[in-house]
């Protein structure tokens, strides 16, 4: 599977970084919102907060759920 996809070494950054990152893309599924992409991440997360306050693993993944779209600035397609 390495081979496949790779060493995972082109870059490091923390969950932080890529959230932030989302800012930088136009998402090809909603490319006409008006607001930063990390902004729906902080949404997701508050929502499922406010209607699961005991399961905090769910307001984690509310939040990393997009994550993975950082990965068309780094030539991967949507």
């Amino acid at each position: 599977q390495s081979a496949q996809h790779g060493s995972c070494s082109l870059r490091r950054m923390s969950a932080m970084e890529a959230l932030e990152l989302l800012d930088q893309l136009v998402d090809e599924s909603d490319p006409d919102v008006d607001f930063p992409n990390s902004f729906h991440a902080f949404q997701t997360a508050e929502g499922i907060r406010r209607a699961h306050p005991d399961k905090d693993w769910f307001h984690l993944v509310g939040l990393l759920h997009d994550l993975g779209k950082v990965l068309v600035l780094f030539g991967e397609p949507q």
